[in-house]
C-alpha cells in the first residue's frame, strides 16, 4: 500500500518544498495540498516543491468546477505537470460546506464534477476543446504547448451516484473519512460500476482514502486535536455513523451541526451538547488518532483498508507534520511492508 501525506497548502511554498523532500526522502508516494478559501495558490504553491523532488506525485485535493472552472483547473494542472515532469495530480469534487462562504450553492454535482473531468481531459490531449455540456460549454480553446502524458484525475466520491459516474470518466477515486467497514461496501458498489463499464481497479483504476493523521507522544494532545476537526470529518452522513454509533447518538450528531461549526470555529475540542464518549467514538472511527508507542492498532487500520480494497491511504497531517511523515517513513511503511 502507498501513503501519501496531505499537507496544508496555507504554508508557505518553501516549507511545502521542505516538507515535500522529506517525504520523498521517507518513502511516500506523494504530496497532497488542501485546496481551501484562504490558502495560497495550491498549484503555484507547488511549484518549489515540484522542482525540489524528482519521484513523488504532487498535487491539490479537492478542486471543484464551482469555484474555479474546469478549463482553469486544466491549466493550472497541466503547468504543474509540465513543471514537475509528468508528476502532477489532481483530485476533482463537487466542493462542501466551504463553498457557502463564498455564496456559492452547488447544485447537480455529479453532472458539473463529470463535465468538468471531460474538459479536463480534452485539454490535456492537446488537441482543440469543443465542448457543450450541460453545465458548462467551451470553444476555440487549444492547450497546445502540452507534451508530458495527461496525468491522472480522479475524482471525490463516496455515493452511490458519484462512485458510478467516476467509474466511467475519472482515472480513480479519493473516498474521505471512511472505516474499513462502509469501504468495503463501497468499494464493492465501485467495482460492480467499472464492471459495469469494462473497468476494473486490475487495469489501473485508483483508489485511495483520505484519512485524518492525529498521532502524538502527548495521547490527550492527540484527542484534541482529532476533536477539533471533527467538523471536517465528513461526520453528518447517518448511514455511516449507524455503523458505530446507537440511532440515539446518530441523532444526536445530525441534530448538533451547528454545534460542531461552533466549536471548529472556536478551535475547541468540546462540543456543546455532545457527550466526550460520542465525540471519542467519531475520533476512534473515523480517524487514526494515538501515540508512536502505541502504532499497532493504526498499522492494523491502514492493513484493514487494504485488505477493503484501497491502494493508497492519503493520511491529512496537522501539527508537527515532519515529525509525522519521519515516524510514518521509519515505523509505518516498514510494517506495511512485511505484511
Amino acid at each position: 500500500m502507498r501513503l501519501d501525506a496531505i499537507l496544508d497548502a496555507r504554508a508557505p511554498a518553501a516549507e511545502l518544498a521542505g516538507l515535500a523532500e522529506l517525504a520523498e526522502r521517507c518513502g511516500l508516494g506523494g504530496v497532497w495540498v488542501s485546496s481551501l478559501n484562504d490558502s495560497r495558490d495550491p498549484w503555484a504553491n507547488l511549484v518549489p516543491a515540484a522542482q525540489r523532488t524528482s519521484r513523488i506525485t504532487l498535487g491539490p485535493i479537492a478542486v471543484n468546477p464551482y469555484d474555479t472552472h474546469p478549463l482553469k483547473i486544466a491549466a493550472g494542472l497541466l503547468t504543474l505537470n509540465e513543471l514537475a515532469a509528468g508528476r502532477a495530480r489532481v483530485v476533482v469534487g463537487g466542493g462542501g460546506e466551504a463553498l457557502q462562504a463564498l455564496g456559492l450553492a452547488p447544485s447537480r454535482r455529479v453532472r458539473a464534477v463529470r463535465e468538468a473531468v471531460e474538459i479536463i481531459r480534452a485539454a490535456a490531449s492537446g488537441a482543440p476543446v469543443a465542448y457543450a455540456g450541460e453545465l458548462f460549454q467551451v470553444q476555440g480553446c487549444r492547450f497546445g504547448w502540452v507534451q508530458a502524458p495527461a496525468p491522472p484525475v480522479c475524482i471525490a466520491a463516496g455515493q452511490a451516484q458519484m462512485l458510478r459516474m467516476a467509474a466511467t470518466a475519472g482515472d480513480g477515486v479519493m473516498m474521505s473519512d471512511v472505516p474499513p467497514g462502509p469501504a468495503t461496501q463501497l468499494i464493492g458498489m465501485l467495482d460492480a460500476a467499472l464492471e459495469a463499464a469494462g473497468r476494473s481497479r486490475a487495469a489501473g483504476f485508483r483508489t485511495s482514502v483520505f484519512t485524518a493523521w492525529h498521532v502524538y507522544a502527548d495521547a490527550a494532545e492527540a484527542r484534541r486535536e482529532a476533536r477539533r476537526w471533527l467538523f471536517l470529518r465528513g461526520i453528518f452522513r447517518p448511514w455511516l455513523l449507524a455503523q458505530f454509533l446507537e440511532p440515539g447518538a446518530v441523532q444526536l450528531v445530525m441534530d448538533s451541526r451547528a454545534a460542531f461549526a461552533r466549536a471548529f470555529v472556536a478551535g475547541n475540542h468540546e462540543v456543546e451538547g455532545v457527550p466526550g464518549v460520542v465525540l471519542d467514538a467519531l475520533v476512534d472511527n473515523l480517524t487514526l488518532c494515538g501515540t508512536p508507542a502505541r502504532l499497532e492498532g493504526i498499522i492494523a487500520r491502514l492493513h484493514h483498508l487494504r485488505d477493503a480494497g484501497f491502494d493508497s491511504v492519503a493520511l491529512r497531517l496537522y501539527a508537527s507534520p515532519a515529525e509525522s511523515i519521519r515516524l510514518i517513513g521509519e515505523r509505518v511503511l516498514p510494517a506495511l511492508r512485511r505484511a
